[in-house]
């Protein structure tokens, strides 16, 4: 796996999940000389006369009490502590592989003040495999994520847990086994390391790098389910969806007909079962479409954030000027995790709705739950239970989080965007969508068997005979949780 090239530059969704899988990041060398700029500037800041938020006055309501000198290494380094309040089960370690490295590339936009020691630092730890134990809970995401990042920082200085070559221990003694020292923090360096987004952007990358992924997949698993109802085409028709225009539609039904190609669906002599197809099937295009359209928003959200500064104050060495701001705050995230977790839950819904369709006699014209013992047998009966109760959840969780802030820091803080709560509850929901998809595709494979439906598109073939290598077609009755565990493994091989 090739090396990361980090230098402050945006990174894009594949660059982040190669980082996740372990790729190993490297530093440009043409960033240390913007790097140590800006950290001068910062110490002559520190040391003058002026008051400057985060340099050497207190954060948040205690911005007005002025630090001295001889007590602003002590500063950075309480902040950290005090701030790493966190609770719950850790990340995982992909997700804070990409957290650590996404706070590194801010830092070496050489607008944050830190030195370039810091930033190498962090690059050491990413390549020795210590990686810091971040509870789950603890950002509101505004001030950034600054409970977690804390965590994040504390083994830099020697505290906290990390994990370290398959254990959790402490920092100290992984520093120690991976030869590496705890480095003393300057001016501004522990707000640096925590005034950020890049938990919530490092967990939301991943979760959408998945579901962009789970949307490509779902073309193929629609286009099944059209073979196995004998539906028909027309309302994938390209002169149809442009009519409308609407981009997302466009391509989702181009990519249905593409999987189609050499299908028996295209015969023209092919009699119908129905003038029209349940909304599931026909309106594919248009609730998959919006719903790649939501996600596409949410993906263009996240890699502008990939190339941002999101610290607080930022500085601008050159023009000799200090802004403070409000870069920090999580609001474009947490709206575009919503909107994708709403676009996620919608496929998952009217999947579970063609595999009722799938199941039902009077809307299949096949045996009940596709089980051609019927009585006796129960088939696929059960398995829409479990995506029903699935779909459920994902409903619930879909609800916005951005929409709710509650106020903190003595009212300083008084809009936050619970853009941490938000990305948890997508990624919950790509899973569960995930799961929901390969049923649908399971079921869509028995229906095919059972209509003996032949020929097969060109790419509705390759998911079919790739399935079948594992779950068998249901002639008796047998535990259903054992294929449902089989067809997640093939959706997530395709």
């Amino acid at each position: 796996m090739s090396s990361i090239i980090l230098d402050g530059n945006a990174l894009t969704l594949d660059q982040v999940y190669a980082i996740s899988q372990g790729a190993s990041v490297v530093i440009s060398p043409e960033v240390k000389a913007r790097v140590e700029q800006c950290h001068e500037y910062v110490h002559q800041v520190a040391e003058s006369d002026r008051s400057i938020y985060g340099i050497n006055t207190g954060f948040g309501y205690l911005a007005n009490k002025r630090i001295s000198s001889d007590q602003l290494k002590r500063l950075q380094r309480n902040i950290l502590i005090s701030h790493a309040s966190g609770y719950g089960q850790p990340l995982p370690i992909p997700a804070t592989r990409v957290a650590m490295a996404l706070r590194l590339n801010v830092l070496l936009m050489g607008v944050t003040g830190v030195s370039f020691g810091l930033c190498q630092a962090i690059c050491d730890h990413l390549e020795k495999g210590i990686t810091p134990i971040i509870p789950e809970y603890g950002s509101v995401g505004a001030s950034g994520d600054l409970a977690p990042l804390a965590h994040l920082a504390l083994p830099l200085i020697g505290e906290g847990m990390v994990f370290y070559q398959g254990e959790a221990i402490e920092a100290s003694e992984a520093l120690e086994k991976a030869g590496l020292k705890p480095i003393v923090l300057s001016v501004k360096e522990g707000l640096g390391l925590i005034n950020g987004t890049q938990i919530m952007l490092a967990l939301g990358s991943l979760a959408l790098y998945e579901a962009r992924e789970l949307i490509r997949k779902s073309h193929l698993v629609t286009a099944l389910s059209y073979e196995a109802m004998k539906a028909s085409l027309a309302p994938l028709h390209p002169n149809l969806n442009i009519a409308r225009g609407h981009v997302g539609q466009m391509i989702v039904a181009h990519e249905i007909l593409k999987q189609l190609e050499g299908s028996y669906l295209n015969i023209e002599s092919l009699e119908t079962l129905r003038v029209q197809d349940a909304y599931s099937l026909r309106c594919a295009p248009q609730v998959h479409g919006a719903s790649l359209d939501g996600v596409n928003y949410a993906i263009q959200v996240v890699e502008t954030e990939l190339g941002g500064a999101t610290d607080n104050p930022l500085v601008f060495a050159e023009e000799e000027l200090i802004l403070s701001g409000g870069n920090f705050h999580g609001q474009p995230l947490a709206l575009g995790y919503d909107m994708a977790s709403m676009a996620l839950s919608e496929m998952g819904n009217i999947s579970d709705r063609r595999i009722e369709l799938m199941l039902n006699p009077h809307m299949s014209h096949l045996p009940a739950f596709l089980t051609p013992d019927e009585g006796i047998c129960s088939g696929y009966m059960a398995s829409q239970y479990l995506t029903a109760s699935l779909v459920n959840e994902c409903k619930l969780l879909a609800n916005p989080s951005c929409t709710d802030s509650i106020p903190g820091n003595v009212g300083i803080e008084d809009h936050v965007s619970m853009g941490m709560t938000s990305v948890r509850k997508m990624s919950k929901i790509v899973k569960h969508v995930t799961v929901i998809l390969a049923a649908e595709m399971m079921i869509a494979c028995q229906a095919i068997d059972l209509r003996k439906s032949a020929p097969l598109g060109k790419g509705t073939r390759e998911v079919y005979d790739l399935l079948r290598e594992c779950v068998p077609m249901l002639d008796d009755d047998r535990v259903i949780a054992d294929d449902i565990y089989h067809a997640v493994e093939v959706f997530e091989k395709i």
